[in-house]
């Protein structure tokens, strides 16, 4: 059983570009074997903690505080909201001239977005002291 020459052909383009990559890949790795700085002696010095030029003090198994997190999660969320806003942009002038469906839906978004929004507000959970 023979594939479709017009089916292959859809695929010509990717196959060239993952060559490509591969091949770009290749040479860049080769180059950086043969021309970069080859390690010349271990010490135990290169195994120590280092950070910015700052000595490390303590214990590196601190806790961190919860907020961090939290802040971490809340952006996380209102950033996922604006990947649902920008299809949103894209059709919004095809639907709008088959009626204003298309700004109550928006308009009860960025309500549920305010209210996620002065929810955290209220509770403290922006608050970082």
């Amino acid at each position: 059983m023979s594939l479709p020459i017009e089916g292959s052909i859809d695929y010509l383009a990717i196959i060239i570009l993952i060559a490509l990559a591969v091949t770009i890949a290749g040479i860049v790795v080769s180059v950086n074997k043969l021309l970069g700085k080859k390690i010349t002696e271990i010490t135990p010095k290169k195994y120590d903690t280092y950070e910015c030029g700052v000595g490390y003090e303590g214990n590196a198994h601190q806790q961190f505080s919860v907020r961090y997190y939290l802040v971490g999660i809340i952006f996380l969320i209102f950033d996922v909201e604006v990947v649902f806003m920008y299809p949103w942009t894209l059709v919004y002038k095809h639907y709008l001239t088959q009626g204003p469906i298309i700004l109550l839906e928006m308009g009860l978004f960025f309500m549920l977005l305010l209210g996620g929004y002065l929810y955290l507000r209220l509770r403290g959970a922006l608050r970082w002291d």
